[in-house]
């Protein structure tokens, strides 16, 4: 395909609802470079009738073959050719049901179904919809028409330009040309949509189904707002003439970038109220605003290969959680970009097998349990590094520049290294290749030295490792004298080891002050780690750099480091906490090690956190009050949970009164819906499978039935456990079937029952989509496995010799088995 770029794609679809089937057809101008006599171009799941080309004028029928393995159509000319090649090929195809490609999405009762048709693309599937250049490079303007029923709607990702009705009763509808772009974000769908213009901004519109249209008020709020936000920042106009946010019904991902249609999961753009929580409406602003952002980055400008791919999704999901904390300050967002973001790459980029942001080799690049955590996460975590070196006025410069000059095109990693370092006149390319092109990230030990601190990096990971690798690492250390008074001393260490002078009179030092930088830090000097205690005690660190201390302690214990009992005597200074950022840590690093050690180990955990997490609930309430800060409304959630399995009888009274007004037909405060519904199945003191069953039936709220779901997952005894599963492979729709299973794999009561079930209904399992099974894997294995895990380990090697598209997840799922077996060990 070397010699053949796309230039123009001109598209005819006539789908068919009733049977799921649609034909097209596909002129291409391509152009050959140099002469070629074949053309191979991508196709999948393709019924191909014919192929002609241009020649002289005149339509030249040529011989065609596909060949599956490589998802190709190869197609044969006449003659050799080279400049301008026209193609067209008349083909057919499913409307499937596998949330991938052309796919048919249904909703209402089961006597009464109804379904509308839509497209998802990334990474590679526009090839199951039209014959193409399926990578992103290949840009091309491409022109779509269909013929649809009347009485549906088509949307594409651009305004209709013609619309007329046929004397067949079907409607002809041709869109506006788009601007050049990959194949990966071409949309079209049709079905019954209901359209919303927001009112101050006619561009931005809200696409929902029949009685769905008062739910999305909310996200076209918000979507405007993005929108001019992205505009003002990136000093580039959105170049569109309307930008469209589509809620479906049946969507595998979480939302998708399409050039001005905008695909989402109905949970993540309709805001239900009364049943929306606050970190529901969080999420439903940071993920518009994530797709938007890839208005810019990724649609305007485009990776040039797939290993650049992080130029996408580490930029939406940065400046994600930065649209929203400009709109919403008092969100706290950034503390729940530290805990949602960076810890979540820092647990995964720990582990032997990883990869590097940038992946090298070209080649294809798929987003998968494995892959995401790196690409979006760290990539967002090292971004906000690089702003916090060059500055933030330096990198808002240096992004323009690269936007503007890459407009429209593609680029590779050096093009932003380039732009900023012209924005900021500082040679940062080695500094962020160090982290960009290598896989992990390092881990300070600091020792104290007469005046000096000496630093020495080393990868860190959970597992012994003997890789020799070192990174550019931006400095920044808290001096703290005696005297009260504190300085902060920043620098780059370069090498493996350093020395930075703090003088004599700093009694203690705290590395990574504000935990901007990538790594984690284990002090060697215990008079300073027990007064950088005191300081945490006393609240006199912020709560990032609190957090900062105990994530990376518990890190080190989970390496070996320091034991148990280690962590719960740092942890008494955490007694008086109250900001949810330290908080969640806590909660979530006490849970883990909960769900790893025997009974022994976890009554001793049960007794450390039962109390401390009453204080907490005390402190705040178990009602959600108006006026309280966002992240006690997130936290309050969580903590329910937490409390109710520690064994705390205040909480579980709490749970059963309100889990009792549920099953009587009221509500609870949305705040507290979804820790309510988990402990109230986890207690059982009533029937409540049967409830959930109802409730998730009847919801009209698609973050309750989520909520449902979350819940089913959390029964403490197996055989309801088994029952609520049997449900949910038999009823739930198959986006959502991943949802309970992974609450229950780390379900104490259930997690080690949970290996033999996975093998006894791993043919059902197998059919779900790819992202979806490994999600389930990524769940089970780490904690189910723990049971037999040299029978884990036997069944995957054999299993990976016949299916191979979860093998990241697997390779990932059995290390983290691993980790916890050797932690398990170390705890008993």
């Amino acid at each position: 395909m070397g010699a053949l770029t796309a230039e123009k794609y001109s598209l005819h679809i006539e789908p068919d609802l009733n049977d799921f089937t649609f034909s097209g057809l596909a002129q291409i101008q391509l152009h050959a470079s140099e002469p070629v006599i074949e053309i191979s171009l991508h196709a999948k799941d393709l019924s191909v009738q014919g192929c002609s080309v241009l020649k002289n004028n005149k339509k030249v029928e040529c011989s065609f073959r596909t060949a599956s393995e490589t998802e190709e159509l190869i197609i044969s000319l006449p003659d050799e050719i080279s400049g301008a090649v026209h193609l067209k090929i008349i083909y057919s195809g499913e409307i499937n049901n596998r949330m991938a490609g052309f796919y048919r999405s249904g909703y209402g009762p089961d006597d009464h179904r109804q379904y509308i048709a839509v497209t998802q693309f990334q990474e590679s599937d526009a090839r199951r919809a039209f014959p193409c250049l399926d990578h992103p490079r290949e840009k091309a303007i491409f022109e779509i028409e269909m013929i649809i029923d009347n009485g549906v709607v088509a949307i594409s990702n651009t305004p209709a330009a013609e619309e007329k009705n046929l004397e067949n009763g079907k409607k002809y509808i041709r869109f506006d040309p788009s601007p050049k772009m990959s194949t990966y974000l071409v949309f079209f769908g049709v079905g019954d949509f209901r359209i919303k213009q927001d009112k101050d901004d006619p561009r931005v519109r809200m696409v929902s189904l029949p009685g769905r249209e008062r739910f999305g008020n909310f996200g076209l709020d918000f979507g405007r707002k993005s929108l001019r936000f992205c505009e003002d920042y990136f000093a580039v106009p959105y170049p569109l003439p309307k930008l469209d946010l589509i809620a479906v019904p049946d969507f595998a991902f979480g939302a998708m970038e399409n050039w001005g249609a905008i695909t989402f999961r109905e949970n993540l753009l309709l805001h239900y109220p009364g049943k929306t929580s606050k970190s529901g409406k969080e999420r439903i602003c940071e993920v518009i605003a994530h797709e938007i952002v890839h208005q810019w980055f990724g649609n305007l400008v485009t990776p040039s290969d797939w290993q650049y791919l992080w130029l996408n999704e580490s930029f939406a999901t940065y400046f994600g959680f930065g649209v929203v904390d400009y709109y919403h300050p008092e969100w706290d967002i950034w503390d729940q970009f530290v805990n949602t973001q960076t810890r979540t790459a820092m647990d995964r980029d720990a582990l032997h097998e990883t990869f590097s942001i940038e992946i090298p080799g070209g080649d294809h690049v798929v987003i998968n349990a494995a892959t995401a955590p790196i690409i979006y996460n760290k990539g967002g975590s090292i971004l906000r590094q690089i702003e916090g070196y060059i500055g933030a006025g330096n990198f808002k410069k240096g992004l323009r520049k690269y936007l503007k000059t890459h407009e429209y095109g593609c680029a590779a990693s050096h093009h932003l290294w380039e732009a900023f370092e012209s924005a900021s006149e500082k040679p940062i390319t080695q500094m962020v290749k160090s982290w960009i092109e290598q896989p992990g990230y390092p881990i300070l030990e600091v020792e104290r030295n007469d005046e000096h601190l000496v630093i020495t990096q080393n990868r860190f990971t959970l597992l012994p490792n003997a890789m020799k690798q070192t990174w550019s690492i931006p400095l920044s250390i808290r001096l703290f004298e005696s005297s009260g008074k504190s300085q902060l001393v920043s620098s780059l260490l370069e090498d493996k080891t350093t020395k930075v002078r703090v003088g004599n009179k700093a009694a203690a030092y705290k590395v990574n002050e504000g935990q901007t930088g990538f790594y984690r830090v284990k002090y060697s000097d215990r008079d300073c780690l027990k007064d950088l205690g005191s300081r945490v005690l006393n609240k006199e660190l912020p709560p990032v750099d609190r957090w900062g201390l105990e994530n990376d302690f518990f890190a080190l214990v989970q390496r070996g480091d320091y034991s148990l009992d280690d962590y719960f005597g740092f942890l008494k200074n955490y007694m008086e906490e109250d900001a949810y950022l330290p908080l969640s840590s806590i909660a979530g690093n006490l849970y883990h090690a909960y769900l790893v050690v025997d009974r022994q180990g976890k009554e001793k955990i049960a007794d450390f956190g039962k109390p401390l997490f009453e204080k907490v609930l005390k402190a705040v309430g178990l009602e959600p009050h108006p006026d309280e800060r966002h992240t006690t409304s997130v936290l309050r959630d969580n903590l329910i949970w937490h409390a109710v399995v520690y064994g705390s009888d205040n909480t579980g009274d709490f749970v059963k009164e309100k889990f009792e007004r549920l099953r009587s037909g009221e509500n609870v405060h949305p705040d507290i819906q979804k820790g309510v519904m988990q402990a109230g199945a986890f207690l059982e003191d009533m029937d409540t499978l049967n409830w959930m069953v109802n409730r998730f039936k009847g919801s009209e709220s698609e973050h309750e039935r989520m909520n449902v779901l979350i819940a089913m997952g959390c029964h403490s005894k197996m055989d309801t456990m088994k029952k609520a599963l049997r449900f949910v492979l038999d009823n739930v729709p198959d986006r959502n079937k991943f949802i309970p299973i992974v609450s229950a794999g780390v379900n104490p009561n259930i997690s080690p029952y949970l290996w033999n079930w996975y093998l006894a209904n791993l043919d059902e399992l197998e059919g779900f989509h790819p992202l979806l099974y490994e999600r389930v894997i990524s769940s089970i294995v780490p904690i189910g496995g723990l049971e037999d895990p040299d029978g884990v380990k036997d069944f995957f090697n054999d299993y990976l010799k016949k299916n191979t598209v979860p093998k990241d997840a697997i390779k990932m799922s059995l290390e983290r088995l691993e980790i916890n077996r050797l932690m398990k060990l170390n705890m008993d």
